[in-house]
């Protein structure tokens, strides 16, 4: 048969790519987006690793995944045969998102080595973009919305009412000295006026010669960083002996 005369079956290039693209669906996708670049540009302006494109993603392909497994469903379920006790469960890729969001989350959280631990809200912040976007993709557009309302007003309110509240701080003092003009004991005696408790000691000695280095883990009351560093140090200069001196916090 001559490939000239043969009969290809017509497609329709309109219907092939926009099947399925409803303006229903296009109204969830756009609020999936403004919701991730609402949320995401708080994280951005305070220069998080998960700034606006990672929450503005994270967000879009929750509502993708939720609508795919809402179609997955209705075509699953035409022609089903409901008397097997059987039928789909349009949750299943949603639980499969809200999982792999935990390994996305737990890259933003930074151990640092003053036994600080930063990015938490960051990640909660991109599981809870996951979970609006499954809202919008699932067309719970009122939860969607009042999520989104209720993360925009925790993330901008909230560090107000945060700094007002007097939490514990801790910070690393480093400290090196000569033992045979002072001890640890000392050190941790001249930070006692300034209402610093001392959580942790870190001790290293050299035996060949006059000189002890420590870190002390300390724990106080947060204040004026700048004012209370000066205290810091201005305290742990005046005791003899203390050659060298390095605060964290």
């Amino acid at each position: 048969m001559d490939i000239m005369t043969m009969n290809f079956p017509q497609i329709d290039l309109q219907e092939f790519f926009l099947n399925g693209i409803t303006l229903d669906i296009l109204i969830r996708m756009g609020l999936a987006v403004l919701a991730g670049t609402l949320i995401g540009i708080e994280r951005e302006r305070h220069g998080r690793a998960a700034g606006l494109r990672t929450t503005l993603l994270v967000c879009l392909a929750a509502c993708t995944a939720m609508i795919l497994s809402d179609e997955f469903y209705r075509h699953t379920f035409t022609g089903l045969d409901l008397t097997t006790g059987w039928h789909p469960d349009p949750a299943r890729l949603a639980a499969g998102v809200l999982s792999g969001m935990g390994f996305l989350g737990a890259g933003v959280i930074i151990r640092q080595s003053n036994h600080m631990v930063r990015g938490v809200t960051t990640a909660a912040t991109l599981w809870f973009v996951t979970i609006i976007g499954l809202a919008f993709g699932a067309g719970a557009v009122g939860v969607g919305l009042v999520g989104t309302l209720g993360a925009v007003l925790i993330l901008v309110l909230i560090p107000y009412m945060e700094s007002m509240i007097k939490n514990d701080w801790y910070s690393d003092l480093a400290v090196s000295f000569a033992p045979s003009a002072c001890t640890v004991e000392d050190l941790v005696n001249a930070l006692s006026s300034l209402g610093v408790k001392v959580k942790g000691i870190d001790r290293e000695e050299d035996l060949n010669g006059d000189r002890c280095d420590v870190t002390l883990h300390l724990r106080y009351k947060r204040k004026g960083m700048v004012a209370f560093s000066d205290s810091v140090i201005g305290a742990i200069r005046a005791v003899p002996g203390v050659s060298r001196i390095s605060f964290q916090s």
